[in-house]
């Protein structure tokens, strides 16, 4: 039996829609045929091991990197290997994993970095609180260089810069990297805050599985550059291979020996 399971979406379709997508690092190829969808105002998230190919997705819907293959659509516009710049534009915010702020500039102008495609001053304005309420050290911060932020303070200005696009869909890859398990679990809290409230649809990478599969509606499991395995976040967490290879849950039977076969069954 496949471990792929077939999506319904009914009749509302995708945000976001990859299909057979494949794109490499010169001779190496990173992700293998991958098929993924978003819908609007849910948070999707793709777990795997590191080097499995999860930054690669993300930087190829982004524009960053182009698809030797396969097609990418968001808001039902097809936006296979458009440059970033129109990509950012329609609608679609890329969070890099290393957070890569702006190191010189202070954190007031990281943000109006990230709203530099707008013209509405007031709704900017706007915005700019609204980030400030989702991350108040922000707000202290303001006239700071971004670069003296600590980890989780970078994390959460790029977060904001995104938000400050005033986004339909944010990649954001990595949040967890680096932070402490406190800082995780407060950003990961945000991250939803801003999903649940804003309406904003969140594709996630991560390999904190744990967090990952709590925080999103709908997950795949990618391996080797592949989709083995997608499901509801909920189904997901009752599979055993999750448990086992991503969560850390060994079932043992009463000689202390597991029930299941160590390999995966997705293989």
């Amino acid at each position: 039996m496949s471990t792929l399971t077939e999506r319904d979406d009914g009749a509302q379709a995708p945000m976001l829609s990859l299909l057979n997508v494949e794109s490499s690092y010169g001779p190496i190829k990173a992700i293998r045929g991958v098929s993924l969808k978003v819908r609007k105002g849910e948070i999707a998230t793709v777990l795997g091991s590191n080097g499995a190919g999860k930054s690669t997705i993300l930087k190829t819907i982004s524009g960053i990197l182009d698809p030797r293959k396969g097609s990418i659509e968001f808001k039902g516009q097809d936006v296979t290997a458009r440059d970033p710049a129109f990509i950012v534009q329609q609608g679609l915010v890329h969070v890099p994993e290393g957070r890569e702020v702006f190191p010189l500039l202070s954190v007031r102008d990281n943000l109006l970095m990230g709203a530099y495609t707008r013209k509405d001053r007031d709704g900017v304005a706007r915005d700019m609180e609204m980030v400030y309420g989702y991350f108040s050290i922000l707000k202290e911060r303001a006239q700071q260089d971004a670069g003296l932020l600590s980890g989780g303070q970078q994390q959460m200005l790029a977060i904001s810069r995104a938000l400050m696009a005033n986004p339909d869909l944010i990649l954001l890859d990595e949040p967890s990297l680096g932070l402490s398990p406190k800082l995780t679990k407060e950003i990961f809290e945000i991250v939803v805050r801003i999903n649940r409230e804003r309406g904003t649809t969140i594709l996630l990478v991560e390999q904190n599985a744990n967090m990952a599969l709590n925080a999103s509606d709908y997950g795949y499991v990618l391996e080797n550059g592949r989709i083995v395995m997608e499901d509801s976040c909920d189904r997901l967490r009752e599979k055993d291979d999750i448990k086992e290879f991503y969560l850390g849950m060994k079932e043992t039977g009463v000689r202390g020996e597991r029930r299941w076969k160590k390999k995966k069954t997705w293989r």
